[in-house]
């Protein structure tokens, strides 16, 4: 039976160091209640917890309801992070498009989410505490060590000069496209909104030094550019 898996950011040596140790005291009531009501853990059942430094599997030594569980690990797991560093800058979109972009993008294996904002863009406002939640949720379950990093929404113009020493990729389809499997450290794709890049947008691409990448033939949502540009550049 598949493990669950949960991460755990909180606990730390006496050096202020993450760590997962080998007996653990467990007493956070969020992590309580899921184990405890929703998933009815008992003595002997067995989880996954993992923090950015471990991957431990621990069994449950023993219940002291409602306000603690003891842990005992039972090994320690191999990392499993994605291979190549791409990172994901697009257009803030409306309603829940967001959640699926930072849902989907993670379990394909993006290193780095940076939401722009667009002359067509569809919002400004973004909540990146729920975004990040969204992405440790989306580790937790498709079994990624490491939890992307997500920034606040910045301006185009802002985004191309933070990543102008990095290979860049503009999705475009006014644009035949450019792309090839190159052997590079970091990469960073740009997905515009629903309505495409204005013409002032296009003009700012010709002065920087960016590579054009297509996505088939047909009209893509933009949610779903940013899942596939996503798995392109990351096969």
């Amino acid at each position: 039976m598949k493990l669950h898996r949960f991460y755990v950011n909180n606990i730390r040596d006496k050096n202020g160091k993450l760590t997962l140790n080998h007996e653990l005291w467990v007493n956070n009531t969020k992590l309580l209640n899921q184990w405890l009501r929703v998933l009815r853990y008992k003595v002997g059942d067995e989880l996954i917890l993992f923090n950015d430094s471990h991957e431990k599997i621990y069994q449950i030594i023993k219940i002291e309801p409602p306000s603690s569980v003891k842990l005992l690990a039972v090994t320690e797991l191999e990392k499993n992070i994605p291979k190549k560093n791409v990172i994901l800058c697009w257009s803030l979109l409306k309603n829940d498009k967001n959640k699926l972009v930072i849902q989907k993008a993670t379990e394909i294996g993006i290193k780095k989410f940076v939401p722009i904002l667009t002359e067509r863009c569809e919002k400004t406002v973004f909540d990146i505490e729920r975004a990040r939640t969204i992405a440790i949720e989306a580790s937790e379950q498709c079994g990624r060590f490491d939890i992307p990093t997500i920034t606040e929404p910045v301006f185009l113009k802002r985004a191309l000069a933070d990543y102008s020493d990095i290979k860049v990729y503009v999705c475009d389809t006014k644009e035949p496209g450019d792309y090839k499997d190159e052997k590079v450290d970091k990469t960073a794709v740009f997905i515009g909104p629903e309505g495409g890049w204005s013409d002032s947008e296009r003009e700012l691409f010709n002065t920087q030094q960016v590579s054009f990448l297509r996505l088939g033939w047909f009209t893509l949502r933009a949610e779903t550019a940013c899942i596939a540009a996503a798995a392109k550049l990351l096969q």
